[in-house]
């Protein structure tokens, strides 16, 4: 696993062997040998095989060292593609049950985690995965090797998903940038060796984790399948004194379904106080469950009972990574400034809206205070012998074809780890004036 000085030091010696193995080969292929290969084929697979292990294993700045190594591998980018979509052959021999964990932030932050895989564990599955966030995080710093969270994690293993529950803090509480990093790199530090489901991966969480859940779903939901927020408040992410201070675009919950579960009663969050939001996600016509427990408190009593139409919510919502449709409101650039395929590059006022539509090779796009933005482009969805047509606030401003590269594969699928969201192109456009 990554996460430690230890892990990562036998990720470059495996990077290291897979450069050289490659460059072994380049070299064959450059005085002809590679015609009549004595280099087995079954080793330049197992070159490659080793490659893609490594890539999905590393960090986003290790794979961006594999590039070169890669593009010889598979020197098409149908090929590559191909590779990557199928990901690495992940084995059976791996950490099973409960693992304790820390990931290292570049600041030296130690951001720790559990993570609970089934006993039964088969690589040839891929299996569902849910973040659990807990409550109360307003609490000092998890000491290293202790017993960070005091109920224990007995009750949360499954057998048919992955279970992770990370630590938040007073300098880390969920809604906060260094936890917009932290979590979706502890999922890419999964992916890197379980078999993961990348469209079943659900945010759930309880009290201050639920409200972390709406953070994610208001600002960053490109990774998740559905959002679970238990006796949250999504109000707390408006107040400056809370660490958030964020402003709230209900667009941004257009394409992710919530589970949302208040107390009648709840001594913090009563669920009068949080009806108003629902009244907003009814109007606006947000994908949503509300669950109001009758003379309920700020407790999850009330889970077991609900548990059945959970599993039920959860089955029916899988993420689609390349919808037709796509709407974000953003108000920076330099983050939350993306949804699945669309990303904010430039703002002419803020906020900005974008709403973009794919139908076959043509985007319409509708653009509102944004004046420059990128789409990204899956080979299945769009056809690149033909030419590519955007059309922003009625105005035809792209019709040609795009080319494929396969920088742009690795680069994104370096960032999101995700083999059922590759992107082979990628068009970056301004808003004409």
């Amino acid at each position: 696993m990554l996460g430690t000085t230890e892990t990562q030091s036998k990720d470059l010696n495996l990077v290291g062997k897979s450069l050289f193995l490659s460059s072994f080969i380049s070299l064959l292929v450059l005085f002809g040998v590679a015609a009549q290969p004595a280099y087995p084929q079954n080793d330049f697979g197992n070159v490659k095989k080793g490659l893609i292990a490594s890539f999905w294993s590393a960090s986003p700045e290790g794979s961006r060292g594999l590039f070169e190594s890669l593009r010889e591998a598979e020197p098409t980018v149908q090929a590559l593609y191909e590779l990557l979509e199928k990901g690495p052959e992940y084995s059976s021999d791996v950490p099973k049950g409960q693992q304790e964990r820390v990931r290292i932030a570049d600041d030296g932050t130690r951001f720790p985690y559990v993570f609970l895989i089934p006993e039964g564990y088969d690589p040839g599955h891929k299996y569902p995965v849910e973040f659990l966030l807990h409550g109360g995080v307003s609490r000092p710093e998890w000491e290293p090797g202790g017993a960070w969270w005091r109920r224990g994690f007995d009750s949360l293993k499954r057998e048919d998903r992955i279970v992770v529950v990370p630590a938040s803090w007073n300098d880390a509480f969920w809604w906060h940038e260094n936890q917009a990093e932290n979590l979706p790199l502890i999922l890419n530090i999964l992916k890197g060796s379980y078999n993961l489901d990348e469209d079943r991966v659900t945010l759930t969480g309880i009290s201050d984790g639920g409200t972390g859940a709406y953070f994610f779903a208001f600002k960053q939901p490109t990774a998740w399948a559905a959002f679970l927020p238990y006796i949250g408040h999504p109000g707390v992410l408006r107040n400056p004194q809370s660490g958030g201070g964020y402003k709230l675009y209900f667009e941004n919950l257009m394409s992710k379904p919530l589970y949302i579960v208040n107390g009648e009663n709840d001594r913090l969050y009563p669920s009068s106080s949080v009806a108003p939001f629902i009244d907003i996600l009814v109007d606006v016509g947000v994908n949503h469950i509300w669950k109001v427990i009758p003379d309920g408190g700020h407790d999850t009593s009330w889970l077991s009972q609900e548990m059945p139409f959970i599993e039920e919510f959860k089955q029916k919502n899988p993420r689609d990574p390349l919808p037709e449709s796509v709407k974000w409101v953003a108000d920076r650039t330099d983050k939350f400034n993306r949804n699945l395929w669309v990303q904010v590059d430039e703002l002419s006022q803020s906020p900005g809206l974008i709403e973009v539509t794919r139908e076959g090779n043509d985007f319409d796009v509708i653009a509102r205070g944004v004046s420059a933005f990128t789409l990204l482009l899956n080979p299945d969805e769009v056809n690149f012998a033909l030419p590519v047509g955007v059309t922003v606030n009625g105005e035809k401003i792209h019709q040609e074809r795009v080319m494929q590269n396969a920088n742009t594969l690795l680069s994104w699928a370096s960032i999101d780890k995700d083999r059922s969201m590759l992107f082979t192109a990628e068009l970056n456009l301004r808003v004409n004036d």
